[in-house]
């Protein structure tokens, strides 16, 4: 019976059991992480007005509080056209981006940090500090997720 990490006590297929558990913990726990980039985005269309339930107290978009504070000239022109075509773009990279988290890209999740990140700084312009606490909230399970295929990874391991 050979033993690997002395001291340790395990034999060959103890140990590489124990491997191939912890790759499927770190995979399913980024996995998991990615699936809130969904939520942020039906949170996102909730918050929007594009569905017909409003939610504007605790859940905000910091871009979209400040298209319509600075850009009301634009936003009356054509505001179903502007605010729809805003909207509908920010859902749909936030679910290319749970796409692209849930099939293990780091970046992905980099990505939606560097811009719920920025919009975290547009919610503290607009004070909508319930929002703010949302964010960060996204923005810790990404970084979880994120961190959690940086492990799988300098294990060595395939994240697909």
């Amino acid at each position: 019976m050979q033993t690997l990490n002395v001291g340790a006590g395990r034999t060959d297929n103890e140990y590489k059991a124990a491997k191939e558990q912890r790759c499927a913990d770190l995979r399913a726990d980024s996995r998991e992480d990615a699936n809130y980039f969904f939520w942020a985005a039906g949170l996102a269309a909730i918050s929007s007005g594009l569905l017909p339930v409003r939610l504007g107290i605790l859940i905000n978009i910091g871009a979209f509080d400040l298209l319509s504070f600075y850009g009301g000239r634009l936003d009356q022109l054509h505001p179903l056209v502007l605010y729809c075509a805003v909207v509908v773009m920010w859902l749909m990279v936030l679910v290319g981006l749970g796409l692209a988290a849930r099939s293990g890209q780091r970046w992905a999740f980099l990505a939606g940090m560097i811009l719920y990140g920025a919009d975290m700084i547009a919610l503290v312009v607009m004070f909508s500090l319930w929002a703010f606490g949302v964010h960060a909230f996204f923005l810790f399970k990404w970084f979880q997720g994120q961190k959690a295929l940086k492990d799988l990874n300098e294990v060595g391991v395939s994240t697909l």
